[in-house]
């Protein structure tokens, strides 16, 4: 837990750091001040513009990084493969074929300590990605079903999605920021600007946090789209039946894995299942939706 906090720290102070030097420049370029405590909407755009890109192109840039450091991975290569779970031999061919036949550099192969059935991707780009494992998942699924996870895995990190999510809320926060403070702005205009700093703050909040759940609905619609995609990638890698075979299996497995940790979540192969209108909210479609897709999937 102190690891953790310690990169959150560091993680903002760069961020915060980088974002001044940003501002800094383009207020010196464009003579523009750049405030989100401002009456002007181009002044008020700029500066959520700035913000969000800072922030989700720093933490796309280190997200390999903050996954090793989150989850306390273990580097396997040809040299100490063997020391692992047998079945790690399945993961690192298939993450190597799989590779060789789409031309990137092959992704590192990562294991890290949890119960959970899962595995996730992050990179920054194709040729400079990782796929980690945990060791439930190794002790819980055959070869044939490892292969449909690494399979999803590498049709993630083919399709871009990483870098896609990351653009996409790149803009939805934008304007997220950026309608609340004109919206704030109009308040303060019909009443005079009489209550400045009270009302600006508290109005801007309040549209902040409801244009937050409407874009984390976009977002996560999105997020559940590219899970189909990477499902369908991955059959057409393989084949549909370890695919289907390998989400039947986790099918089974949602009753008995705690999935208590959502880091990363959007990245990883399945999270607990939602219900009602959480399933809006949630990153990834229900396993059933999946496997329906698969099965009537033409290739």
């Amino acid at each position: 837990m102190f690891k953790r906090i310690i990169l959150f720290l560091l993680t903002n102070i760069a961020v915060i750091a980088v974002l001044s030097i940003v501002i800094f420049i383009v207020e010196r370029v464009t003579w523009i001040s750049i405030s989100w405590y401002s009456s002007s909407y181009v002044s008020i755009f700029l500066y959520a513009l700035i913000v969000w890109f800072t922030w989700s192109f720093i933490s796309l840039l280190i997200s390999r990084w903050t996954a090793k450091k989150a989850y306390g991975v273990v580097l396997v290569d040809i040299n100490n493969i063997k020391n692992f779970n047998p079945k790690m031999g399945k993961v690192f061919q298939t993450v190597k074929i799989l590779a060789d036949q789409n031309h990137i550099v092959m992704p590192e192969v990562w294991i890290y300590e949890s119960n959970d059935p899962n595995a996730f991707a992050t990179w920054p780009s194709k040729n400079k990605s990782l796929i980690a494992v945990s060791s439930g998942l190794l002790d819980l699924m055959n070869e044939n079903e490892i292969d449909g996870v690494i399979g999803h895995e590498m049709a993630h990190i083919l399709n871009w999605d990483m870098v896609t999510m990351t653009l996409l809320q790149w803009v939805l926060n934008t304007f997220v920021i950026f309608i609340s403070r004109v919206l704030a702005n109009i308040f303060n205009n019909i009443t005079d600007w009489k209550f400045w700093n009270l009302w600006y703050f508290l109005v801007s909040l309040v549209l902040e946090i409801l244009f937050w759940i409407l874009a984390s609905l976009i977002a996560m619609s999105f997020s559940r789209y590219r899970e189909f995609r990477a499902d369908e990638g991955s059959a057409r890698f393989l084949w549909k039946d370890k695919m289907i075979a390998w989400l039947r299996a986790l099918q089974k497995m949602q009753n008995i894995a705690s999935w208590d940790d959502e880091k990363l979540a959007t990245m990883k192969i399945s999270t607990k299942k939602r219900f009602g209108i959480l399933r809006y909210f949630s990153s990834h479609p229900d396993l059933e939706d999946r496997i329906l897709r698969l099965e009537n999937l033409s290739i």
